[in-house]
C-alpha cells in the first residue's frame, strides 16, 4: 500500500522504518511490503523522492534503531521537518557511539552520539551551507545504562565514564522539537539539549 490510510488519525504519529514493529493508532512506514506496513516508503530516497504527506501535517514521529541505517540522513530529516506541524515531536532511539552495537551490525552507516543531533538543526551551520533546510531542535538526549549500576556512582561520575568506556550504554533516546519557520545558521542560535542518564 502506498499511500496514506483514510480517515488519517488525529493526532497524525509516524512509525518510520518500522520493520516488525508494528504499532496501533500509528501509521506504519517501511520500505518492504511487511504484515501490518501501512505506507511502503525507503527513506534513503527522501532527496529525491517526497513522503506522501502534506506540509505541516505530522505531529509526532519515532525512528526506532532506524537512521543509523540511512546514509542520506539529512535529505530524511529535512523531508520529515517539511512534513512536520510547527512543533512537532520526533523520538530518535540509536545505538550510542561508544557500543559494538553501533558498529558491528554491517547495516549501520555511522554512529551518533549524543553532540550529533545538533546537526539536524539550522544554527550548526553556521560556518557552511551544505544545503539542508530542516530545523530541529534537540531538547533532550538520554542515556540509558545498564540497571546494576544505578545507585552505584553519581551521575557525574557516571558522565565520566560514558567518555572514557566502550559498551557502557545500552541504547541513547533523542527527543527532537521541529522549529517553524526554521532559525538561521547563527551560532549564537545554538542551544543544548538536556542531558539525562536512565537504568534499563
Amino acid at each position: 500500500m502506498n499511500t496514506v490510510p483514510t480517515p488519517m488519525a488525529s493526532p497524525l504519529r509516524l512509525n518510520l522504518g518500522c520493520g516488525r514493529n508494528i504499532l496501533r493508532d500509528w501509521v506504519n512506514i517501511d520500505w518492504i511490503q511487511l504484515p501490518g506496513i501501512d505506507v511502503v516508503a525507503d527513506l534513503n530516497q527522501c532527496a529525491t523522492t517526497s513522503l506522501p504527506f502534506a506540509d505541516d501535517q505530522v505531529d509526532e514521529f519515532l525512528l526506532s534503531h532506524v537512521i543509523e541505517h540511512i546514509p542520506q540522513t539529512l535529505p530524511m530529516m529535512q523531508e520529515l521537518h517539511r512534513i512536520a506541524k510547527p512543533g512537532a515531536k520526533a523520538w530518535i532511539r540509536v545505538p550510542h557511539g561508544s557500543s559494538d552495537d553501533a558498529w558491528e551490525d554491517p547495516t549501520h552507516v555511522r554512529a551518533y552520539f549524543p553532540g550529533s543531533f545538533g546537526y539536524f538543526s539550522q544554527p550548526y551551520y553556521w560556518r557552511a551551507d551544505y544545503g539542508y533546510r530542516g530545523d530541529w531542535q534537540p531538547l533532550s538526549i538520554t542515556l540509558y545504562l545498564p540497571a546494576a549500576l544505578q545507585g552505584t556512582a553519581s551521575m557525574e561520575v557516571l558522565h565520566q565514564r560514558i567518555l572514557r568506556e566502550r559498551n557502557l550504554v545500552l541504547e541513547m533516546v533523542a527527543e527532537l522539537e521541529a522549529v517553524k519557520p526554521a532559525r538561521e545558521p547563527k551560532r549564537e542560535l545554538q542551544a543544548a539539549p538536556n542531558l539525562y542518564i536512565g537504568f534499563a
